[in-house]
Protein backbone atom coordinates (compact mmCIF):
# COMPACT_ATOMS: atom_id res chain seq x y z
CA UNK A 1 0.00 0.00 0.00
CA UNK A 2 1.36 3.55 -0.55
CA UNK A 3 1.42 6.26 1.66
CA UNK A 4 1.05 9.09 -0.97
CA UNK A 5 -0.95 8.60 -4.15
CA UNK A 6 -2.21 11.13 -6.74
CA UNK A 7 -5.52 10.84 -8.03
CA UNK A 8 -7.44 12.05 -10.71
CA UNK A 9 -11.67 12.31 -10.89
CA UNK A 10 -14.10 13.70 -13.28
CA UNK A 11 -17.70 14.90 -11.87
CA UNK A 12 -20.15 16.78 -13.95
CA UNK A 13 -20.92 20.21 -12.03
CA UNK A 14 -23.62 23.18 -12.46
CA UNK A 15 -21.49 26.35 -13.06
CA UNK A 16 -21.85 29.58 -13.90
CA UNK A 17 -20.10 32.09 -16.16
CA UNK A 18 -20.52 36.20 -16.96
CA UNK A 19 -20.86 35.63 -20.58
CA UNK A 20 -22.57 32.65 -20.99
CA UNK A 21 -24.77 31.86 -17.68
CA UNK A 22 -25.45 28.77 -16.60
CA UNK A 23 -23.77 25.71 -18.01
CA UNK A 24 -23.53 22.07 -17.10
CA UNK A 25 -19.74 20.92 -17.55
CA UNK A 26 -17.29 18.31 -16.73
CA UNK A 27 -14.78 19.42 -13.94
CA UNK A 28 -11.90 17.09 -13.18
CA UNK A 29 -10.14 17.16 -9.64
CA UNK A 30 -6.19 16.31 -9.67
CA UNK A 31 -6.09 15.45 -5.50
CA UNK A 32 -3.20 13.80 -3.40
CA UNK A 33 -4.30 11.70 -1.42
CA UNK A 34 -2.10 10.22 2.26
CA UNK A 35 -3.53 6.76 3.76
CA UNK A 36 -6.44 7.05 1.64
CA UNK A 37 -7.59 10.79 2.98
CA UNK A 38 -7.59 13.72 0.67
CA UNK A 39 -4.92 16.42 1.60
CA UNK A 40 -4.98 18.98 -1.10
CA UNK A 41 -6.10 19.31 -4.26
CA UNK A 42 -3.75 20.01 -6.86
CA UNK A 43 -5.74 21.32 -9.85
CA UNK A 44 -8.95 21.20 -11.18
CA UNK A 45 -9.78 22.14 -14.66
CA UNK A 46 -13.20 21.61 -17.19
CA UNK A 47 -13.54 20.91 -20.71
CA UNK A 48 -15.93 23.57 -22.67
CA UNK A 49 -18.22 22.81 -25.19
CA UNK A 50 -16.24 23.01 -28.22
CA UNK A 51 -13.25 20.28 -26.50
CA UNK A 52 -11.19 22.96 -24.95
CA UNK A 53 -9.45 23.03 -21.92
CA UNK A 54 -10.00 25.64 -19.45
CA UNK A 55 -8.99 26.83 -15.60
CA UNK A 56 -11.99 26.91 -13.31
CA UNK A 57 -10.64 29.91 -11.74
CA UNK A 58 -13.16 32.01 -14.75
CA UNK A 59 -16.25 30.55 -13.31
CA UNK A 60 -18.57 30.12 -10.69
CA UNK A 61 -20.20 27.54 -8.68
CA UNK A 62 -23.96 27.36 -9.21
CA UNK A 63 -25.60 26.09 -6.14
Amino acid sequence: MKLIHIKRETKTEQRHTTKMGSLQTKVTYIKKYFLGFPVKTLHKYRETYYGEIKNCEDCFLFV
